[in-house]
């Protein structure tokens, strides 16, 4: 019997988790203001946990909190409060790096499951047996292994302990995510969630007896991007991730906007139906892979999956941008009309692509657009701005409105 893996989308905040639970996600993960390894993303209080929680149980999803930074001493006193209150809000489980916080885990929250973090660096059947035997109800498996060694693991382990992978998204050009290289150039600590991706920048040669003089490592003027991995993509790989046993396919993006988790989410999320729909007979529709373009990205790879790296894009440090994301439709007015909100610049007469909720993409033709005083305007240029737009087609509830760009 094949097993169904579940989507397993990132949220940095109520908006993201919003579209997670809107574009088919199974489950999200999010973080409190503490313990969480991305300070960037803006994250969840106390109020907003407890709401992220009702708001993924009442769409039959989970909550997942990460507890996967590396804390120091005087951090462990707010610990206990922080999983006592996570427990109390109906978060499903916490992933976790650190024994210390596992062990507290259990003590504090007794009734919420425990997820090893990939910070923990599993590679092998016999950590992932030694910690199910600890608790573990998940391990979320190092980036590093291969898909025939994630196989040979899921034999090896019991069938109640689910693995987790991720499927997409950024890559660290460290172990799992274990980087001293933002420490060391910034004062910034990747391990507390504050990576200053100093892997991301130019760097250039110098000898010491020339000073001012730089040489570029690749002797153009552009220099190189010595550590810059690429991104990972595994959307044509469906097939090989589900046999190889996976429970989770986790899409990385905490950091990211919830343009960002639509896309992606949709996209999995209709790959993965698709395939358990027709088994042996699946070929991946052609938009599916076309929607990941449409998203910023560095240069995509299969990451460690087939026995190689993913390797370095050493000639820029920046994405590939082919489209924005220009709206979200907030309310239908009638079938040719709706209220949305504007998030990039846009004009009448443009040809928009929308893609729906849990929906296929499809193009519509921007006829006319009035502001809130009933005054029609030729362009939407305030970020924000909530205007009524006629187009050639209905746009669903939900929807978000993209735009090529040139």
């Amino acid at each position: 019997m094949i097993n169904k893996p579940e989507i397993l989308s990132p949220a940095g905040d109520m908006e993201c988790l919003n579209s997670a639970l809107s574009f088919g996600a199974d489950a999200v993960f999010l973080a409190g203001k503490m313990f969480g390894m991305r300070s960037a993303p803006q994250n969840f209080d106390n109020t907003q946990l407890k709401k992220a929680c009702e708001l993924a149980h009442a769409n039959g999803s989970k909550v997942y909190v990460t507890c996967n930074t590396l804390p120091r001493n005087n951090e462990l006193e707010h610990l206990p409060d922080f999983l006592s209150y996570a427990q109390e809000c109906g978060v499903d489980a916490f992933i976790i790096a650190d024994l210390g916080v596992f062990e507290a885990a259990k003590k504090y929250a007794p009734k919420v499951d425990l997820h090893i973090s990939t910070q923990a660096g599993v590679t092998n059947y016999a950590a992932a047996n030694v910690l199910y035997n600890m608790g573990a109800k998940r391990v979320v498996l190092a980036r590093e292994i291969p898909l025939d060694e994630i196989a040979q693991m899921r034999a090896k382990v019991p069938k109640e302990l689910e693995i987790e992978c991720f499927v997409h998204g950024a890559m660290c050009v460290s172990f799992s995510g274990r980087c001293l290289i933002s420490s060391y150039m910034t004062g910034r600590d990747a391990n507390h969630g504050d990576c200053a991706q100093p892997c991301r920048w130019k760097y250039h040669l110098f000898e010491e007896n020339r000073e001012g003089q730089y040489f570029p490592v690749d002797e153009t003027e552009d220099g190189t991007y010595l550590y810059n991995s690429r991104d990972l993509c595994m959307i044509e790989h469906i097939p090989e991730l589900v046999k190889a046993g996976i429970s989770s396919f986790k899409i990385e993006g905490r950091a990211k906007s919830a343009y960002y988790t639509a896309v992606t989410t949709n996209a999995y999320r209709h790959a993965l139906d698709d395939y358990l729909l027709q088994g042996e007979n699946f070929e991946l529709k052609p938009w599916i892979r076309e929607e990941l373009e449409k998203i910023s990205h560095r240069e995509y790879s299969t990451g460690f999956y087939f026995n190689h790296e993913p390797g370095q894009t050493t000639d820029n440090g920046g994405y590939i941008r082919k489209y924005d994301a220009v709206a979200v439709c907030e309310e239908i007015i009638d079938s040719t009309t709706a209220l949305i909100s504007q998030r990039n610049k846009f004009l009448v007469g443009d040809v928009l692509d929308v893609l729906p909720p849990c929906g296929i993409p499809f193009n519509v033709k921007c006829i006319s657009l009035m502001n809130e005083y009933g005054e029609f305007v030729d362009s939407a240029p305030h970020p924000t701005q909530r205007l009524t737009m006629k187009c050639d087609a209905l746009i669903p509830k939900g929807s978000v409105i993209r735009k090529k760009r040139d």
